[in-house]
């Protein structure tokens, strides 16, 4: 039985785009799977399907239609799912979405609709008849570049930090960009990405989070504490001593500060003894440490002093017997970044601090 590559080669036109070959190369891989034509741009229904492929499978005969987004955000794809159910009609027809890239989220719509799924990393899901073809777990090999594509660079990130903080909260754009000191058109484009990205929902009173922990899982993903440039220190003293010293030094010199990691999670989420400090000031830390009398060291530190690489991080910062805290928000994503024993903090301060307010 001649492949599917081979049939395709003996049609007038061979497919040329990256999508067609994705799925000429996954189904030549079914031995018993042969394409008998395709059409690109054919009118069904009423409307134009981007790819028809008439094919064999065993004895039967299918129609795979293709609708083909240039991104696979979860939206674009129930769009396309959309645009294929008034397409999908009579028996052994079954609809396939085609992105360059399609995350695990819009997969997960696929699945759900009953839907198959292509995209140019190698990901796929394709189930009919007998055919049942299922690869995960390829990386994105081309970032698309879009407008706010990053939902996390620092300013962006000062909005999901306001609705993270109230995710029981609808918010209207203006209120949103105000609360988190950022410009309406930026306060906007974040508002479309959630959507885009179905983190949020748009109700009447406004946006409001629909996938809170999630959206701060991707968020720890990409977030290091270590942006913050930090100064790791030694100091004489024990640690309770050292960051008293170092609370009543800035409050002292007006300097703003916020302790976090292991730090701030004693002070809010106490999980396990620490032995070492940490700390965000708004200050040249090398100063800092000199005015403190401690000296910084390339190991063997038992305090790190963090300079914030922007005002966002102490958003919703509070005061815990005298003494100022990051917010829960910023303990996980500090947390979750510090390996070992950090993450297990992470996971303490979500399932103690967080979930209890979503």
């Amino acid at each position: 039985m001649p492949g599917l590559a081979k049939s395709i080669a003996s049609l007038p036109e061979p497919p040329s785009s990256q999508i067609e070959e994705s799925i000429e190369t996954i189904l030549s891989q079914v031995p018993f799977v042969r394409l008998k034509g395709w059409k690109r741009g054919a009118p069904l229904q009423g409307r134009r399907v981007d790819l028809v492929l008439d094919l064999m499978a065993g004895r039967e005969r299918w129609r795979v239609l293709v609708e083909a987004k240039g991104s696979g955000e979860p939206r674009l794809i129930r769009g396309a799912i959309q645009q294929l159910r008034t397409c999908l009609s009579g028996a052994r027809t079954y609809g396939v979405v085609a992105a360059p890239y399609i995350g695990p989220r819009s997969r997960e719509i696929c699945k759900e609709e009953g839907v198959g799924f292509v995209d140019q990393a190698g990901d796929c899901r394709l189930a009919f008849g007998q055919v049942f073809i299922e690869r995960q777990g390829f990386s994105n090999p081309k970032v698309e570049r879009r407008p706010l594509r990053n939902l996390f660079t620092p300013k962006a990130s000062r909005v999901l930090r306001v609705l993270l903080e109230e995710a029981e909260r609808s918010w209207q754009v203006q209120a949103m960009a105000q609360k988190a000191q950022v410009s309406l058109g930026l306060a906007f484009k974040v508002k479309q990405r959630l959507l885009d990205l179905e983190y949020a929902r748009e109700e009447d009173k406004g946006l409001r989070l629909t996938r809170p922990e999630e959206l701060l899982r991707q968020w720890a993903e990409n977030y290091s504490y270590l942006k913050s440039s930090p100064l790791d220190c030694f100091a004489s003293g024990e640690l309770p001593e050292i960051e008293r010293t170092l609370a009543d030094y800035c409050r002292k010199n007006k300097i703003r500060y916020a302790f976090t990691l292991f730090s701030g999670a004693a002070r809010t989420a106490p999980f396990a003894r620490y032995s070492r400090g940490f700390a965000y000031a708004e200050s040249d830390a090398a100063k800092l440490a000199k005015a403190l009398g401690w000296k910084p060291v390339p190991s063997g530190a038992n305090f790190t002093i963090l300079n914030p690489f922007d005002e966002g991080l102490f958003y919703a910062a509070r005061r815990v017997n005298g003494e100022t805290v990051a917010s829960d928000i910023q303990l996980y994503l500090d947390l979750a970044g510090y390996k070992g024993r950090g993450e297990e903090a992470a996971t303490f301060i979500l399932e103690q601090r967080l979930r209890p307010r979503w």
